[in-house]
């Protein structure tokens, strides 16, 4: 399989470890998926470079490849049929000029429609990362429409490979209420696989462990201090805002923010559950997280318990990073 490069730290990389997640994907593509498969995880832990290298997998397998990913105006059509490939590009590039990702994510799934219809026999129709673009109110509506072209396809098919990613938690929840889709977890990279990663990384660097305890695996944490310099209270700035965690809401969950901080499984046996919701919302937890059964997760499992990176039982920090934001903003008068 060949390795595509990614853009990372200002340099370009060839992609590094996932091989358990790459492994699931050519199980999906030997059977097929059904119902849709839902990959949800941290921010920044990696779905994409995974997702684009699975794109990759896929055509080296024979498969017509429909890879949209809204929030960073990406979308190709890998199609043995040009006028659909010509088709999906120029809607895709209308609604991205208009603004209206709902448009391209059901342009994608009508364009697979059409190409099962003239005779395409092996399918991959991939939506990375849409549902913030889209509305979290929506993303049910979109994995019932990707579920429409498994159930009720318009000709018979060999294999169809449909797979949607998410960050947000929020919608992972709306996606939960339906039986639409089967929802698996990926975490940040496992202490090998970033060490790959971080050895990638031009220049002057901190040790490897330090680099390790701060971001607790997630490459885009990596790449966000690298490009910060390795400033870390630099980054824990930026979180606080982009987070909205000054003021009120810090003031009114004091005590119990205190306690999360030493033991977020606390959220998930006492803790309130309007505070869960809402470092949910903020995408500052993952909250429900299922046994280490490498067979419950695209790739390798977090451990079952890491106090030092945050991570518990059942509710782990995102990364380090995000758990200090928060100490941090409860320190500010």
């Amino acid at each position: 399989m060949r390795r595509i490069k990614l853009a990372f730290a200002n340099t370009q990389v060839e992609f590094v470890d996932r091989d358990l997640a790459l492994r699931r994907v050519e199980q999906w593509a030997e059977r097929g998926t059904f119902p849709v498969q839902v990959v949800y995880g941290p921010e920044g832990c990696g779905k994409t470079a995974w997702l684009r290298q699975s794109a990759e997998l896929l055509r080296e397998m024979g498969f017509d490849v429909i890879y949209l990913n809204p929030i960073e105006k990406e979308f190709s059509a890998e199609i043995g049929v040009q006028k659909l490939k010509d088709k999906l590009i120029n809607l895709a590039r209308e609604a991205a000029m208009q603004l209206a990702w709902g448009n391209v994510v059901w342009s994608a799934i009508d364009i697979a429609r059409e190409a099962i219809a003239l005779g395409r026999r092996k399918i991959a129709i991939i939506i990375d990362d849409a549902f913030q673009a889209v509305g979290v109110d929506k993303a049910a509506i979109y994995v019932k429409g990707m579920l429409g072209i498994l159930e009720h396809p318009p000709e018979m098919y060999e294999k169809i490979v449909a797979v949607a990613a998410t960050s947000e938690g929020v919608s992972l929840r709306e996606i939960g209420r339906h039986l639409w889709s089967t929802n698996t977890p990926i975490w940040n990279m496992g202490e090998e696989g970033f060490r790959q990663l971080y050895e990638k990384l031009p220049g002057d660097k901190p040790p490897l462990e330090e680099a390790w305890k701060t971001t607790g695996g997630n490459p885009r944490a990596l790449e966000t201090l690298y490009e910060a310099r390795w400033n870390v209270d630099k980054i824990v700035e930026r979180l606080t805002l982009d987070k909205k965690l000054t003021g009120g809401f810090t003031k009114r969950w004091k005590r119990e923010l205190e306690i999360t901080l030493e033991d977020p499984d606390y959220l998930w046996r006492e803790g309130p559950e309007e505070l869960a919701s809402e470092l949910v919302n903020r995408n500052l937890i993952v909250f429900g997280i299922p046994s280490r059964d490498p067979e419950l997760w695209i790739d390798e499992p977090p451990p079952e318990r890491d106090p030092e990176l945050g991570i518990g039982r059942y509710v782990a920090w995102q990364t380090p990073l995000h758990r200090e934001a928060v100490r941090k903003a409860l320190q500010t008068p």
